[in-house]
């Protein structure tokens, strides 16, 4: 059964309630009559956007992807009929012209051939670098025949151990081992850094080496060998006679020995052995004392080290491992271990003994 409702009670009306209604109404439809015309029209003043930042100078347009196939990369005895790209690099710490004119000199086709640099951040190598920069913009900007394929240069990010480049002080006992582990660590930085994926030949040639045959390079490519190394001597004027002669100059191209294989043995994981100094007779067989017969520069002999005053190297050596160790391997250093690292990854190194290039007479 319904159950009856209590009486109804009615609310009175609220007359502010209404009011303050009225007013928020009002000024609602305000606010949106007065947004649309206070758009801002097509060509008004924007806000300034940051323009992105331009591109390195230093960096031209590239394809994201490049794609090399090192067996289409040729390394044969004809590298000039190949159009084989050969890689010369040079350790510096002082600049010579006749380096430089020899460098030109070259029949091999300069197009093909990128030169790549590396000098101390010190007095000496500043003034070696504004000068190799004049000779690189003369040569650049001359006749085509003459300009390269692309030029590096490059400064070293550590301190040479000498102050002095002088050849009496290059070549102090003492100094040897530090002397040449900086030199290791030069060579090592310049070849990281440049070697292509299209190089098919190295040619290490230091900056005091100032005559070669203009034909050096397809001469020694020839020979087919991963690494070949002409011998270096040098020209001076004998004291006695007053005339010009030569002498042997780089001793670091040998066949091993006995004698130096004992000593090695006798010796402390940190020690090397030197070539060229009485007080470490080694009994080596040195290419620079096998030049005999002028006519016969193709003349070939095996080698155990060699050295770095010009050196010739298949590029495919580098890439499978082999650089130049600034730390004793085998108790050797820089281009003699260079040689042993290479022997052990399984590429022999030749010398040939009747062909020769010089080195500057200070």
């Amino acid at each position: 059964m319904a159950r009856p409702l209590g009486p109804v009670r009615l609310r009175r009306t609220n007359y502010v309630t209404l009011f303050i209604g009225a007013i928020l109404c009002l000024f609602i439809i305000y606010f949106l009559s007065h947004t649309g015309s206070s758009s801002q029209p097509a060509n008004a003043t924007r806000p300034p956007t940051r323009k992105p930042a331009a591109k390195s100078s230093l960096i031209g347009e590239r394809p994201p992807v490049r794609r090399f196939n090192l067996n289409n990369v040729t390394i044969t005895p004809d590298p000039i009929g190949n159009r084989e790209a050969v890689l010369i690099l040079t350790p510096m710490a002082r600049f010579y012209q006749e380096y430089w004119n020899n460098i030109i000199k070259l029949q091999y086709p300069h197009d093909l051939i990128t030169l790549g640099f590396i000098l101390p951040k010190n007095k000496e190598g500043n003034a070696a670098t504004t000068a190799l920069q004049a000779q690189i913009t003369k040569t650049q900007t001359g006749p085509a025949k003459d300009r390269f394929r692309s030029i590096i240069i490059e400064r070293q990010d550590f301190d040479p151990p000498l102050t002095s480049q002088d050849e009496s002080e290059r070549h102090k006992m003492e100094n040897q081992k530090a002397r040449r582990a900086s030199m290791s660590r030069a060579r090592n930085s310049l070849l990281f850094t440049t070697l292509g994926a299209d190089t098919s030949w190295v040619l290490w040639l230091d900056s005091d080496i100032i005559e070669t045959p203009p034909t050096l390079i397809q001469d020694l490519a020839k020979h087919d060998k991963p690494i070949i190394v002409p011998n270096c001597w040098q020209r001076y004027v004998d004291t006695e006679t007053g005339k010009p002669a030569e002498r042997p100059y780089d001793f670091n191209s040998w066949q091993d020995s006995p004698t130096a294989q004992d000593i090695g043995a006798k010796m402390g994981p940190d020690d090397i052995i030197l070539e060229g100094y009485s007080e470490m007779a080694t009994y080596r067989a040195l290419m620079a004392y096998m030049a005999e017969k002028e006519d016969e520069k193709n003349m070939e002999v095996p080698l155990d080290g060699v050295g770095g005053t010009a050196l010739l190297v298949k590029a495919d050596v580098h890439r499978d491992g082999a650089m130049f160790p600034p730390f004793p391997f085998y108790h050797l250093i820089e281009t003699e271990g260079f040689a042993k690292m290479a022997r052990r990854l399984g590429w022999h190194s030749t010398g040939l003994p009747n062909y020769k290039v010089y080195h500057y007479n200070e």
